[in-house]
């Protein structure tokens, strides 16, 4: 944190929190004035535990997961929901430093460990999330943060028992 200058501070926020701002303040008037739709913003596991990522990235995930609950309540009786989907480590290429460095030292079977499934997530477990939320299938879900982080967030960190 110390590190981090109010530069940094802002481009994380201008790309994480405002772009979903923008993204939501142009949608809703469409999918309101038809009388249904569903949002689907993207926040992060950090928004909802320490120690997922930087203070600056998590802060601004944690504003990600803040406007989904303010807006759905904005929403109120509209027929648009909005959620957020919350995925915790992924391979995609935002993360491939942490696999590459991984498979660099030879522990990439380590990646992921420390979640009760023991292992990372594949982008598409995330697409299968983000289908079923925006479908009708999830018309009673809104204003949430769903975490898909292979049980990450449902606890404390703790250290597995080895075998």
């Amino acid at each position: 944190m110390l590190e981090l200058t109010v530069e940094d501070w802002q481009r994380t926020l201008t790309v994480n929190t405002v772009g979903v701002f923008l993204a939501v303040k142009h949608t809703v008037p469409h999918f309101t004035q038809q009388g249904f739709g569903a949002i689907l913003c993207t926040a992060s596991v950090a928004a909802l535990r320490a120690n997922a990522g930087g203070v600056d990235y998590s802060a601004s995930k944690a504003g990600v997961v803040s406007i989904v609950q303010t807006v759905a309540y904005q929403l109120y009786g509209t027929g648009v929901r909005i959620n957020a989907i919350c995925p915790g480590l992924i391979e995609t290429g935002m993360t491939k430093p942490i696999f590459d460095r991984a498979r660099g030292k030879g522990s990439d079977d380590r990646i992921g460990q420390i979640n009760p499934t023991k292992r990372y997530g594949q982008p598409q477990e995330i697409g299968q999330m983000a289908c079923f939320l925006l479908s009708d299938r999830a018309s009673y879900v809104n204003g949430q943060a769903v975490p898909v982080d292979g049980g990450l967030s449902a606890s404390h960190p703790w250290v597995f028992p080895r075998a």
